[in-house]
């Protein structure tokens, strides 16, 4: 799921929205600037994503292009190696992000966030913040030596260590941005 207030500021600023389904195997536009992944429910639907060629393929020309590709949450676990669902089947993904998570073993995350870009992405400049919320019940079983997208801190500004990863073009986190701070 996206949110209509984050489609809807885009448009806004001028973007075009294409959008594509990776359910029915469909690939983002082979000339997006950006690709945007949003929350969902990948566990529920890992076989099909694995299985969806054309869907993972586009996804992997677009990074390769040098496309924007972002991930949250269930986008950010489609861009990992592998999903492994809730009877422990593991799933390969888009392999576009060092990381592997699992419903096996569930474990609740919520609550709104900080987020600080580490270095500098398509998101922004380092030391951009963000405003967003995480709500998950995926564990993290491994993210790969790739660099850290963003330092986290709680709604009360507790730290809470790095979030997400960054690959290139590719990144992503398990966090919801809502906006960024002014």
């Amino acid at each position: 799921f996206a949110y209509p207030l984050t489609l809807e500021g885009w448009r806004a600023a001028g973007a075009e929205i294409v959008s594509f389904s990776p359910l029915a195997d469909e690939s983002p536009a082979a000339d997006a600037d950006a690709v945007y992944l949003p929350g969902g429910y990948p566990e529920l639907h890992a076989g099909a994503l694995a299985a969806n060629a054309r869907f993972l393929q586009g996804l992997r020309a677009e990074a390769a292009r040098g496309a924007c590709v972002f991930g949250e949450c269930g986008g950010y676990m489609v861009l990992g190696e592998g999903l492994i669902d809730a009877r422990g089947c593991t799933h390969a993904m888009a392999g576009l992000l060092p990381l592997v998570t699992s419903f096996a073993e569930r474990r609740l995350q919520l609550g709104y966030r900080r987020a600080t870009l580490l270095a500098a992405t398509r998101l922004g400049a380092a030391g951009m913040a963000f405003r967003g919320h995480e709500f998950h019940y995926a564990t993290v079983c491994s993210e790969g030596a790739g660099p850290a997208l963003f330092a986290c801190a709680d709604a009360a500004g507790t730290p809470m260590g790095t979030a997400g990863r960054v690959n290139g073009s590719v990144a992503g986190s398990f966090i919801h941005l809502i906006d960024r701070e002014a």
